[in-house]
């Protein structure tokens, strides 16, 4: 070894390493970002989107049917609050059958499914009697309960295919056979015809559209494939084609999509008064209740055209509002649907969700002016008692499905009142739940929920 000057040995010096790199700082946004994921996973995510997103589109409902059918309701020689009342009265029962619906365990929800379909089919008929049936608007879809109140029976039959058609396609996937092509169509396809000719008679194309879209859910579900897909996706097609151009109405109807000026003999004068409300309400709207367009000029303002007098009274940010209440009930009806292991609930909750979905883009796309005015209401929201109950109904069974995942079971069942407690027992207390808390969450991990 080479010495030095001094004769001592050099001196070893330690070889730099590259200095080790930081880790990422963990700003406010990645901590809000890691949080929200946390809690959009949790098993009660779907519950609660179910629960608060119904119970809000149903409340402001009613608050704009208020708004906007006082000037009809005075017009016609009523109170202003004929409508409002009417309405609230069939939220309060549709209240109680969602809470019914929601405590029914799911063989209740399938033993209902055939009584519910004949129910349906009964009353769809009997429309057709003269002096039974009712026609609004040209439709003859009503029957007269008495009074002021009526009931439209294609309301229920979307719920009757919903239950039927689950417990259908269940009860044959149990047995392995819906890889064949005349089990997965029969009698699925055949009963769904026999509901739209029902309907059809009566001229409601716009219910009619309404239980196509839950006949496809159902199909897509069950993996129909592509070619047996489009060859029922064709044929409805086709003879939706024919019933337009057989009928002048229907025709108009089409003619109005994106019009901006009402036409020759007014043809298109509630489409384009529904884009004036729209366009008047700005970013934050004129005010509830300071509707111009509600007073005569747009028809059907608190039902099929509710939304048009949301956006003049509340603006963008109220359209957006609801827009994404429907977003976010629509998004837990596919989660309900997409992580259960049971076949019933996965067609249930995908028919629901369909249902709720489609009418509702139907509805809103029609107010757009990018869709033909199909006359139909937009669900949880406009007037009417006839399509609000079933809704309901339907609400509850996705509440149902959503609590009797596993692992939300064992979430609700952790949940300890927070009034009603004994003091003094601190020790023994707090050892009990934390056991109880341990075996729930073994019960949990054990079965199968397809939640992380």
């Amino acid at each position: 070894m080479p010495s030095s000057r001094t004769g001592r040995p050099p001196v070893q010096r330690a070889v730099r390493r590259p200095p080790a790199p930081r880790p990422p700082r963990d700003n406010a946004l990645t901590r809000a970002y890691t949080r929200a994921q946390r809690a959009w996973d949790r098993p009660l995510t779907a519950y609660y989107l179910i629960v608060g997103g119904s119970a809000l589109i149903t409340v402001l409902g009613l608050v704009m049917v208020y708004s906007a059918s006082q000037i009809t309701a005075l017009q016609m020689g009523l109170t202003g609050s004929y409508f409002f009342r009417k309405q609230l009265l069939a939220a309060v029962i549709g209240g109680a059958l969602l809470y019914a619906a929601s405590r029914m365990p799911v063989k209740l929800h399938r033993g209902l499914a055939y009584p519910i379909l004949a129910g349906a089919v009964f009353l769809m008929a009997l429309v057709q009697v003269p002096g039974i049936g009712m026609a609004v608007n040209g439709n003859q879809n009503w029957i007269s309960l008495g009074g002021s109140f009526q009931i439209q029976p294609s309301e229920f039959g979307k719920l009757a295919l919903v239950l039927w058609g689950a417990d259908l396609m269940a009860r044959k996937q149990d047995k392995n056979l819906l890889n064949q092509w005349k089990h997965m169509l029969v009698p699925l396809v055949p009963m769904a015809f026999l509901l739209l000719g029902l309907i059809m008679l009566g001229g409601d194309m716009g219910t009619a559209i309404i239980l196509t879209a839950i006949l496809f859910g159902l199909l897509w579900l069950a993996g129909a494939p592509t070619r047996m897909f489009v060859g029922v996706l064709s044929v409805a097609a086709t003879l939706g084609v024919i019933l337009i151009k057989t009928s002048p109405n229907r025709m108009a109807r089409l003619a109005c999509i994106g019009a901006t000026d009402p036409g020759a003999g007014d043809s298109c004068w509630q489409a384009v008064h529904g884009i004036y409300a729209l366009a008047s309400g700005g970013l934050f709207g004129s005010g509830l209740g300071a509707s111009v367009e509600k007073w005569g000029q747009l028809p059907e303002a608190h039902t099929d055209f509710i939304f048009a007098v949301t956006g003049e009274e509340l603006g963008l940010a109220g359209t957006l509002s609801v827009l994404a209440l429907f977003a976010a009930l629509g998004y837990a009806g596919i989660r309900v649907a997409g992580r259960t292991e049971d076949p019933f609930v996965r067609y249930a909750a995908g028919g629901v969700t369909t249902w709720i979905t489609a009418q509702a883009v139907i509805n809103i796309g029609a107010v757009l002016g990018l869709l033909p005015i199909a006359g139909v209401p937009l669900p949880l929201f406009s007037y009417g008692g006839s399509a609000l109950l079933p809704t309901m109904f339907a609400i509850g069974l996705l509440i149902a499905f959503a609590r009797d995942d596993p692992a939300a079971r064992a979430a609700l069942a952790m949940r300890q009142p927070r009034f009603g407690r004994k003091r003094g027992a601190g020790g023994s207390g707090s050892a009990r739940s934390a056991r109880s808390w341990n075996t729930m969450r073994r019960r949990a991990s054990a079965r199968s929920s397809g939640e992380r």
